[in-house]
């Protein structure tokens, strides 16, 4: 299933949806028109509430197959984060490709690939949605850059999670952006800061729950700035697989439903490039999964 959270175009109230084509079902609404259970209106709470809401929004999605009148066109509403505004800061996981190790020599050094994912996080307050603007901080930093990543949506509560039993611990998946502030990444001397700024995770369009995706380490993604592809790999060149981070994030750590794991970034970065490239107000950025969709983001002007 595709779960977006959105907005309609006259305004109101943030809603739960079903994609169903193209065209997007309020969980809740249509829960209550088929007298079926509770689905929740609010994707934290759907995560929270698991095997449930899951096989109501199942019996939403089969009732509903075919209904070309179901819910509203995908392009008559406005998609917003599918979480929001996450409970807790999200995890990343910073060089876990190795043509990505290699082109970060600026700010890692000529360090090998990490024997151990290397962890840092990114506060709520840099979550946005698809189509909204990521903020332009010119007279904070001159080096804004790109990377696309996989992000895992966690759907239950562990801790000291096995490797071999990481993915059953999946509600599922979305496309994230990692935007970073290169010049503060080096002058910190750490990561946080330079990744932090508002608006520095774009996230979405939705989240594809983990049944239909049988292989996370087995999607393509991609970049593109102003149509020109800038990145290009596959999630089965990370140094560290989805189910292999979530053991070790979890090690004496409990994970909640609604955590939010970044997996890394391939090749392609604009610190990268030679000479460098960074990204300028009015670039339109789109992240892509094909298994998941295209996040696009355009940088507001100042």
């Amino acid at each position: 299933m595709r779960l977006v959270t959105y907005r309609e175009r006259d305004g109101g109230a943030d809603h739960l949806g079903l994609v169903l084509g193209e065209r997007v079902v309020n969980l809740a609404a249509a829960a209550k028109a088929l007298a079926l259970p509770d689905c929740h209106d609010d994707m934290a709470a759907f995560i929270r509430a698991g095997e449930p809401a899951l096989a109501c929004a199942r019996a939403i999605a089969a009732r509903l197959a075919g209904d070309s009148a179901a819910g509203v066109a995908l392009g008559d509403v406005q998609l917003l984060a599918p979480i929001p505004r996450p409970a807790r800061n999200v995890v990343c996981v910073g060089l876990n490709y190795r043509e990505h190790v290699a082109e970060s020599k600026s700010v890692q050094g000529d360090a090998p690939p990490p024997a151990y994912p290397v962890f840092f996080t990114k506060p709520p307050s840099c979550v946005i949605g698809p189509g909204a603007a990521i903020p332009w901080h010119g007279h904070v930093s001159e080096a804004i850059d790109w990377e696309v990543e996989l992000a895992v949506v966690i759907g239950r509560e562990g801790r000291d999670i096995a490797e071999p039993d990481a993915l059953s611990h999946v509600f599922g998946y979305t496309v994230g952006n990692d935007i970073t502030a290169r010049d503060l990444q080096q002058r910190h001397g750490q990561w946080y800061k330079g990744k932090s700024l508002d608006g520095f995770l774009p996230l979405g369009p939705a989240i594809v729950t983990a049944d239909e995706i049988s292989d996370p380490q087995a999607l393509d993604l991609c970049l593109r700035v102003n149509g020109a592809e800038k990145q290009r790999s596959n999630t089965s060149l990370m140094i560290f697989g989805v189910a292999r981070l979530i053991a070790e994030w979890s090690a004496g750590m409990t994970l909640f439903p609604g955590d939010v794991l970044m997996t890394g970034t391939p090749s392609g970065v604009g610190m990268g490039r030679t000479p460098p490239e960074w990204l300028r107000p009015g670039d339109v950025v789109e992240a892509e999964i094909p298994a998941i969709g295209v996040l696009r983001n355009a940088v507001e002007a100042p």
